[in-house]
């Protein structure tokens, strides 16, 4: 499928929504979100977020990677390794993994994090007293219940701000790595069978210094309405965030391979072939909201052509 033929295709359904009766509410948010941002920019909106560029050139796992000592994800010569918090079990007394963050739920709150270590300057990341209040920041719907959101989420927020990240590169003219605590401290005093409720005291996280300089000191424009819209799938929300970063420098016409892809987005895939289809498919959702993308797809890649970034690297707050 060639670059103009996935541009109309997107500028299609922002120009003429479906039949309400035939759409999902996923794809009615999409189109109701790529006209907000064709119509408006991210900054006049009050929607433009960022997000750690460490976290955008290589991702944080799709689904459970289960209990492992450290989960990582290559893109060239730059590796991402992630190693989980641990604890120690009440019942058995041995140490035991408060596991990997997973999904689309790290990806917001990373989001959110670096957002407010921009705009604060401060280490000190004020999460509030109110569950429910700080998940409806995220644009998340508060549900109770064993298959409800708020024990995801709050599983996700330990999971994260627990972990500890390598920064590594692996050139032909060296070796360079970096360890960064996400978070110094972390303090939650919500309860997620009272969410509603107001703590006696203020949720927060303290960022890891080192995390929080590399976080400030380059971070990558989003456009949070994008996620908004593309949040039901982690994998969207991760060619989004990188083809706006990539598009940022990208100077000449660039092929990426399908296995240099898959290392980098879908590490948990066996095949190529089932990467690819669910590539395919995010990156026509990706495309909705992300119309100056000129990108299309052959059998040996992506191709990439230079275009307009999303927001702008210069764009301040």
């Amino acid at each position: 499928m060639g670059p103009s033929v996935l541009r109309l295709w997107g500028r299609a359904v922002i120009k003429k929504k479906p039949d309400q009766t035939q759409a999902t509410k996923q794809q009615l948010k999409l189109y109701e979100n790529a006209s907000l941002i064709a119509n408006e920019n991210a900054k006049t909106a009050k929607e433009m977020k960022f997000m750690a560029r460490a976290m955008v050139m290589a991702t944080m796992p799709h689904l459970d990677p289960g209990d492992v000592q450290s989960w990582g994800r290559r893109n060239g010569d730059f590796s991402l390794i992630i190693q989980p918090g641990i604890i120690i079990d009440k019942d058995t007394g041995e140490t035991k993994s408060l596991g990997v963050p997973y999904g689309v739920i790290p990806r917001l709150l990373l989001c959110w994090a670096t957002t407010e270590a921009v705009k604060t300057k401060s280490r000190k990341i004020v999460l509030g007293n109110s569950l429910t209040d700080f998940m409806r920041k995220l644009d998340m719907e508060p549900t109770g219940g064993r298959l409800g959101t708020i024990g995801r989420f709050k599983n996700q927020v330990i999971r994260l701000f627990s972990s500890t990240v390598s920064c590594v590169y692996t050139g032909k003219d060296g070796f360079d790595r970096k360890a960064l605590s996400i978070a110094d401290e972390q303090h939650l005093w919500w309860n997620p069978q009272s969410p509603d409720q107001v703590a006696l005291w203020e949720s927060h996280v303290v960022l890891g210094e080192r995390f929080f300089n590399e976080v400030v000191s380059s971070p990558v424009p989003i456009d949070f309405r994008a996620l908004k819209a593309l949040k039901k799938s982690p994998l969207c929300l991760d060619i989004y965030m990188w083809l706006t970063y990539r598009f940022s420098y990208l100077g000449k016409p660039t092929v990426i391979p399908w296995n240099a892809l898959m290392e980098q987005f879908g590490s948990n895939y066996k095949r190529t072939v089932d990467f690819h289809v669910n590539f395919d498919k995010c990156l026509k959702k990706v495309l909705v909201v992300y119309r100056d993308a000129n990108v299309s797809q052959n059998k040996n890649g992506l191709l990439l052509k230079p275009s307009k970034t999303s927001i702008s690297l210069n764009t301040g707050l």
